[in-house]
């Protein structure tokens, strides 16, 4: 099961509290390119809106850009498969300045998956912690080898 696509400047960016799946509706042509490895997840988000989930700003190109439909746009909103009692609760977060982050696809069952986080943006001084922990863990690594 590995990532078809990954978002791993969320991981530095944002504080990740809990991690959710969720199915994505796509076209068949999206569905090739995803699995193809050109989705684009930087720079995307998860929008609540009358009741369902979307996830906005993601860059799925056409898998045969001839054979896409007229005006087709990558960027499109698309829509997020969770349950009612998922939005509901996760609705209660995003007002208490919290973020829907999306952070990896995946393949689970011959369906495309999209790995959520529930998060919290990291100040400027939190970003540079995790650096300095990353350079010691680099250095600790390169002693033992």
């Amino acid at each position: 099961m590995g990532a078809l696509a990954e978002n791993r400047k969320a991981r530095f960016d944002y504080e990740i509290l809990e991690t959710l799946e969720s199915g994505v509706e796509l076209f068949g042509f999206e569905v090739k390119s995803v699995r193809a490895g050109r989705m684009e997840l930087p720079g995307s988000y998860v929008i609540i809106r009358g009741g369902e989930a979307y996830l906005v700003n993601a860059k799925i190109p056409a898998y045969q850009p001839k054979n896409a439909p007229e005006g087709y746009d990558p960027t499109r909103a698309r829509r997020l498969l969770l349950h009612k009692e998922q939005i509901s609760r996760l609705t209660g977060f995003l007002e208490t300045n919290h973020y829907l982050i999306p952070l990896s696809t995946h393949s689970k069952k011959g369906l495309i998956k999209l790995e959520l986080g529930l998060a919290r943006k990291r100040k400027k001084s939190d970003k540079r912690e995790v650096i300095k922990k990353r350079e010691v863990q680099k250095k600790i690594r390169a002693r033992e080898d």
